[in-house]
C-alpha cells in the first residue's frame, strides 16, 4: 500500500490524537512497527495568525516511517495558506480533518462538522492539494454528522475527485462521538468500495484479530488505530506481524511495560520542557495502568506527576503491587 508515491510498511498508522500523539508518542508507535504517524490536529487559521504553540507540534526528526501533518479548518482559503505556510517543515504528506467530534471544533464548522456539506470537504482537499508543493493530501473523516447525516461515502467520493491520495473512515457518527459498539463497519465498506484510493478503517481496534476482522468484512487495505494504542504500543507490533502472516510476539512483561513507559514520559520532557511536558505526561501514564493490581490507586498517583522524578516513585509502586 503506498500514500501516492510513498511506500507504507505492513502496519497499522497512528491515528491524530490532540494531547496523546506528539513526537515522543509517534516515535515509540515506530519503534514497535507503525506505518505511519500523524502529528496532533494543527489549526489552519492559528498558523496564518504566526502562532508559535501550533507551529511546535508539526516539527519532527525523521524515525524511519512517513509522517503527516494534521490541519483542521473550515475554509479552502485559509487552508490552502496554511500549506504554504508549513512548506519548510520535514513531513511527507499533509491530512486533512473530518473528523474531530469536539465541540470547540465543530462549533467553528470545522472536523467532522464539514460532513454536512462534502461539497465543501472536496474543495478544501483541492486547495491543500494546490498548496502542498506535491506532498500527497489525505483525510480522516467520520461516518457522518448523525444518524440522518450518513455522508462518508459522498464526502470521500468529493475528496478522492480533488486529489486525496488515502482516506481513513471513523466508523463512528459525530453524534456517537466514541460509544462502545456503535462502529459501523458497513459505512467502511461503502467507502472502500466507492473509491480506488487505499481506504483505511478505524475505530475500537485494539488487538490484531480485531483489525483482521475489520480488514476481512470491509475489504479496507489498512487500519489505523488510536486509543487501543494509547499504553500499548505493542499493538503495533501484533497488527504488522498478522499482515505479515508471522507469529504473534509475546505479550511484554511489566518491566518493558515500565521501561517504555519511562521512556516515553523522558522523550516528552526532553521535547516540550518538564513544565509542559509532565501534565500531559499524567493522561499518558493513566493508560499504562491498564490490568495492573491496584491499578485505581495507580491511576490516582498518576494524575498527580509533577516532575519527571515522579515517574520513578509511581513506577516503584507498580512494582510494589505487582511483583
Amino acid at each position: 500500500m503506498k500514500i501516492a508515491s510513498i511506500p507504507l510498511a505492513p502496519g497499522a498508522a497512528l491515528a491524530p490524537m490532540a494531547g496523546f500523539t506528539d513526537a515522543a508518542c509517534r516515535d515509540m508507535a515506530v519503534r514497535h512497527g507503525a506505518a505511519y504517524t500523524v502529528s496532533e490536529m494543527v489549526s489552519a487559521k492559528a498558523l496564518t495568525f504566526g502562532d508559535k504553540k501550533s507551529a511546535q507540534l508539526i516539527r519532527c526528526k525523521p524515525n524511519g516511517a512517513p509522517y503527516g501533518v494534521q490541519l483542521f479548518g473550515a475554509e479552502p482559503e485559509t487552508m490552502g495558506q496554511a500549506a504554504r505556510l508549513i512548506q519548510h517543515y520535514d513531513y511527507d504528506f499533509i491530512d486533512i480533518n473530518m473528523g474531530c467530534p469536539a465541540p470547540k471544533i465543530t462549533s467553528s464548522g470545522a472536523g467532522s462538522r464539514l460532513l454536512l456539506d462534502p461539497a465543501l470537504c472536496g474543495r478544501i482537499v483541492a486547495a491543500v492539494v494546490e498548496a502542498s508543493d506535491g506532498r500527497p493530501v489525505t483525510v480522516k473523516m467520520r461516518a457522518g454528522w448523525d444518524g440522518d447525516h450518513i455522508t462518508a461515502v459522498e464526502t470521500a467520493k468529493a475528496c478522492e475527485a480533488a486529489g486525496a491520495a488515502l482516506i481513513a473512515v471513523h466508523g463512528r457518527t459525530r453524534e456517537q462521538m466514541y460509544i462502545p459498539g456503535t462502529v459501523d463497519w458497513s459505512v467502511i465498506a461503502a467507502v472502500k468500495a466507492a473509491v480506488s484510493v487505499p481506504v483505511l478503517g478505524n475505530g475500537d481496534i485494539t488487538t490484531a484479530d480485531e483489525a483482521r476482522a475489520m480488514m476481512e468484512a470491509t475489504g479496507c487495505d489498512g487500519v489505523m488505530v488510536g486509543r487501543g494504542a494509547l499504553g500499548n504500543p505493542w499493538l503495533f507490533g501484533e497488527i504488522a506481524a498478522m499482515l505479515k502472516g508471522e507469529p504473534a510476539p509475546p505479550p511484554p512483561t511489566l518491566r518493558q511495560r515500565m521501561e517504555e513507559l519511562r521512556r516515553q514520559v523522558y522523550e516528552m520532557c526532553e521535547n516540550k520542557g518538564e513544565w509542559v511536558a509532565m501534565p500531559q505526561a499524567r493522561s499518558q501514564a493513566i493508560h499504562y495502568m491498564k490490568g495492573l493490581r491496584g491499578a485505581a490507586a495507580l491511576r490516582a498517583e498518576c494524575s498527580r506527576l509533577e516532575h519527571f522524578p515522579d515517574i520513578d516513585r509511581l513506577i516503584e509502586k507498580i512494582w510494589q503491587e505487582n511483583s
